[in-house]
């Protein structure tokens, strides 16, 4: 934007400029023309004047020659003389006879005037009325360098006016187009911090009219979203607050199991289950704009180890990959979020594979950042080969396990990838490196 303004600033300033300058030029011109014409025809009347007398007296050589040679020097128009015997005084070779031409013809019946020749320049004829032996004729000669002299210095105080006006304009354009350009970067990036879910990002309303109005509406969308996501999270808090009631139920029933090994691991089951509640009810009154991090390895291992119990039962051979020394393997998504995922590609093994079918989890930390989650299984694989899209499945299930760790990457900057063939299926999870991830991209000026 503050490109184009300078561009169409500079094209409209120097239209206008063009428009004014140029017949200021030619007028310029035209009047340096006049005035050397003018003082060539008083030089030219003045010389005139003087010799009459003398031609008119029969001395008019030796008076015509000092009055012509006074009156001629350097980078002065030439002056001459023609006499009626067409011998001229005053030019190189003078007292020679030259041609006689129209002009000197036109002179010689009394007119005094001025014309241009075709080789350039311009002439100034005045005739010498009472010589004796006839009409003579002064002749100014103006080159084309004394007709326009002293153009130059008006032509270039017109320029320097000029590249003055348009630099001018251009510093004034600039200085419009980096309010207009740093009020619109403002706006986006107000809208960026809303998109990374920093919904307390206010935009300054400032810049023309239409751009003030644009960050009120931001800024009301801005406070209805906060109003509406907040609205949201209560609502899913009292809902998982509503579970701990049947929870509780479950527990006293549990106390009441004559099998005390059966009652420790049901209550055991029932605490887990209120964790997970507790967990719900805190993730929905989380801020949005928190940067929560976890480490892979540790939630892999720790996930792997509470079902281990239940793969055992059904005879299943499962193997566990991470970091060597159990090294941190970071990434940009809470733990509850990760184990949730975990759970439900673990979940779908157990569920969906028959009894024996081994299963395995990998951990790795990515060469150029970042880390990589894989669960892999040697079941039938997906039904049509392709991951079942949200809400389906063919195995009467809610559909939804995959989807659950479709978006804990992609809600992360990360990628999903889940591919099934007769040997198996294979779920991967990328997620870019904490440090680096960033908010969707926001508009640009």
């Amino acid at each position: 934007m503050r490109r184009s303004l300078l561009l169409l600033t500079a094209a409209t300033t120097a239209l206008v400029l063009t428009a004014l300058l140029v017949p200021l030029t030619l007028l310029t011109r035209t009047h340096a023309a006049d005035r050397a014409t003018a003082e060539a025809t008083a030089r030219a009347q003045w010389v005139a004047h003087a010799i009459g007398p003398a031609l008119a007296t029969g001395t008019e050589r030796e008076t015509a020659e000092q009055t012509v040679e006074s009156v001629n020097g350097k980078d002065l128009p030439t002056t001459s003389l023609i006499l009626a015997d067409d011998t001229v005084i005053g030019l190189p070779g003078h007292q020679a006879r030259t041609p006689l031409t129209d002009a000197v013809r036109l002179a010689r019946t009394g007119r005094a005037f001025t014309y241009e020749p075709k080789s350039g320049g311009r002439l100034v004829l005045v005739p010498v009325q009472g010589a004796k032996d006839g009409t003579a004729v002064v002749q100014v000669t103006l080159t084309e360098q004394q007709l326009y002299a002293g153009t130059l210095t008006p032509w270039l105080v017109l320029a320097g006016i000029g590249v003055g006006l348009v630099l001018l304009g251009l510093l004034l354009a600039d200085r419009l187009g980096a309010r207009l350009v740093g009020a619109t970067r403002r706006l986006a990036r107000t809208a960026d911090r809303l998109a990374a879910g920093d919904l307390t990002a206010r935009a300054t309303p400032e810049g023309p009219p239409e751009l003030r109005l644009v960050a009120g509406e931001l800024n009301r969308l801005a406070a209805r979203i906060d109003e509406l996501l907040t609205a949201e999270r209560e609502n899913a808090a009292d809902l998982a607050h509503r579970l701990r009631t049947p929870v509780a139920a479950l527990r006293l029933d549990a106390e009441t199991l004559r099998d005390e090994d059966e009652a420790r691991r049901i209550a055991a089951d029932v605490t887990a289950l209120e964790h997970s509640v507790d967990d719900v009810i805190r993730k929905a009154r989380r801020p949005l704009r928190d940067a929560p991090r976890a480490d892979l390895a540790a939630v892999a291992r720790a996930r792997m180890a509470f079902w281990q119990p239940l793969a055992e039962d059904q005879n299943r051979t499962t193997g566990t990959d991470t970091p060597e020394g159990e090294a941190p393997v970071p990434v940009p998504v809470p733990s509850d979020e990760l184990a949730a995922a975990l759970d439900a590609l673990i979940g779908n093994v157990l569920d969906h594979t028959p009894q024996g079918t081994p299963f395995h989890v990998t951990v790795r930390a990515l060469p150029e950042g970042g880390a990589e989650l894989t669960v892999t299984d040697e079941g039938p694989g997906f039904p049509d080969t392709t991951a079942p899209a949200r809400g389906t499945s063919g195995a009467g299930s809610t559909g939804l396990g995959l989807d659950i760790a479709r978006r804990t990457a992609e809600d992360a900057a990360g990628r999903f990838e889940a591919t099934g063939s007769a040997d198996g299926v294979r779920v991967t999870l990328t997620f870019p490196p904490v440090e680096t991830r960033s908010a969707p991209p926001g508009p640009t000026c």
